[in-house]
């Protein structure tokens, strides 16, 4: 449990959000609620006077999103954003949010979230993550995605290959696959080895492949795993002999 109580900011335009929001808070014994904003402009000033530990930020706020929030304020808190719209959910491949909250959400949802809030600020700075303002300077290690009212978290190096869906992303873990709202291109430009582009619809985990067959005489083709088999384009098939040299 954190030494001292969380100082927490609700960024939220909605008035039963916000009362929710507050009710929810009210139950958490070492958080403390000390600032309300109702529309991007307030939510910039308060975040910036309060300096907040963690804010509860409504991605669709009048005046400016939650996203042009995150990137005009000076303090960077945690985020935890709260959210009607999952597609937006994406943004924590670029933004390092603690939790997405997708309304309508109720308490033991609320709850699980100040579990992980919890266990972030006992950590200590240390084990603070990036600041929710800016870009990671690494690679990335995580994605999100929605799986039933929920938006969960999806390992990078647990994705065996990523396949583009006309303009989103659908992304191959295990078992299961994930819609993810962003375009190939744009995911290509944050990942990098073991992650090759083969096709313009297909990149890979190498690290998750069986074998590589010829296809015919200018291509190769790629068996992974998981069972999954991706005819590589000629470029990528140039890729693939320029990794396996």
């Amino acid at each position: 449990m954190p030494e001292t109580r969380v100082r927490a900011v609700i960024a939220e335009d909605e008035e039963l959000s916000r009362a929710s929001l507050r009710q929810l808070v009210s139950e958490v014994d070492w958080m403390e609620l000390v600032g309300e904003a109702a529309d991007g402009h307030a939510a910039v000033e308060t975040i910036d006077r309060l300096r907040p530990d963690l804010v509860f930020l409504d991605v669709m706020l009048p005046e400016l999103t939650g996203l042009e929030v995150l990137q005009r304020v000076k303090h960077h808190p945690l985020i935890v954003f709260t959210t009607a719209y999952e597609r937006f959910a994406v943004t924590a491949f670029e933004l390092e949010a603690l939790d997405y909250l997708v309304k309508p959400f109720g308490s033991r949802r609320f709850h699980e979230t100040m579990t992980r809030v919890r266990r972030r600020f006992a950590q200590g700075a240390e084990g603070k993550a990036q600041s929710a303002g800016e870009l990671p300077a690494g690679p990335l290690e995580r994605l999100f995605a929605r799986v039933g009212t929920r938006i969960v978290p999806v390992p990078v190096r647990e994705v065996s290959h990523f396949q583009a869906e006309g303009d989103y992303v659908r992304a191959f873990s295990g078992t299961a696959s994930h819609l993810l709202y962003v375009s190939l291109t744009q995911l290509e430009e944050r990942l990098q080895l073991p992650f090759l582009r083969i096709h313009r619809s297909h990149m890979i985990n190498v690290d998750c492949v069986q074998r590589v067959e010829r296809h015919d005489e200018r291509r190769y083709v790629v068996f992974l795993k998981d069972g999954s088999r991706i005819v590589a384009s000629r470029s990528g098939t140039g890729a693939l002999k320029k990794m396996m040299r």
